[in-house]
């Protein structure tokens, strides 16, 4: 067997919310979202199996680099709000007086997810996003992580939890700031407004376009494939010392965030936006 032949558990594993192939290149993976139908939406198998898939990736000395991608015509759709809030709605609804037990297991959901982006970033082995179609919200925290990130012509991106009336809590706001900058960031984060892939390249989120589908994960590949050329411990080495300090800016940030959204995430505002999302149509919010 080579020594870049892979056999390690990402690849033997199987997964709901993943699939894990070795690329034509030598040492590189290729991760694909394959998510129920809808766009590849991050539902609980997405969180529970994220930093496994990503922990033995990281494990895998098989592994140089690796390909983040979505099956599909989108790269991900973002969180599935009913599946993985909807519990929440009634736990922490009208007629609930005392709610700390219940808002501490929020807290300790919030930082799971927060676990499962973070699981990206700290993988030695660097991380190249390739974006088609939509990447909205949780899917813009995830590319957040990636060390890379490169679009297709057809790529739109939304930070769009201030339009669900949630607080982006699992990377986006923090990892953001070093990828594009203050003003990109707090304009896309508080307007929640959709982007194309060309502004995207504009302003930094991705570094190149390409016009399909095809043509992005041949550029994609062709990048991991340099990187799994040169040392693996001079990589995973540059990586690590590139992650030193945005790591602990943004482990304090999540922190923050993940205590603010167990005691404010809850409001008439967040049950209007998941009605708005069952009716199509635009949400209402009174601040309440």
């Amino acid at each position: 067997m080579s020594p870049l032949a892979a056999a390690g558990p990402a690849f033997t594993q199987v997964w709901t919310a993943f699939t894990v192939d070795t690329a034509p290149t030598p040492g590189v993976a290729v991760v694909n979202l394959v998510g129920p139908g809808r766009g590849n939406m991050m539902g609980r198998a997405f969180w529970a199996e994220l930093p496994q898939v990503f922990a033995a990736l990281d494990a895998d000395e098989s592994v140089r680099a690796v390909v983040l991608t979505g099956a599909g015509n989108h790269f991900s759709t973002g969180l599935d709000v009913a599946e993985v809030l909807g519990g929440w709605l009634g736990k922490l609804g009208p007629g609930s007086v005392a709610q700390a037990a219940q808002r501490t297991e929020l807290l300790g959901l919030i930082r799971e997810m927060q676990a499962g982006i973070t699981s990206v970033a700290l993988c030695r082995k660097p991380v190249i996003a390739a974006v088609s179609g939509w990447c909205i919200g949780g899917g813009v925290d995830l590319i957040s992580a990636a060390d890379v990130r490169l679009a297709s012509a057809d790529a739109k991106f939304s930070v769009r939890e201030a339009r669900l009336a949630i607080v982006a809590d699992v990377g986006s706001l923090q990892r953001l700031r070093g990828i594009i900058g203050e003003g990109a960031l707090r304009e896309l984060a508080l307007t929640g407004k959709d982007i194309t892939a060309e502004r995207a390249g504009r302003i930094g989120l991705v570094n190149d376009m390409y016009p399909d589908a095809a043509a992005l994960l041949e550029a994609a590949l062709g990048m991991a494939g340099e990187i799994a050329a040169n040392s693996p411990l001079a990589v995973a080495g540059t990586k690590a010392i590139l992650n030193e300090d945005r790591e602990e800016i943004v482990a304090r940030g999540l922190r923050h965030v993940s205590l603010w959204n167990s005691a404010f995430l809850h409001s008439e505002d967040l049950l209007e936006a998941v009605a708005a999302m069952g009716e199509r149509r635009p949400g209402v919010f009174m601040g309440h």
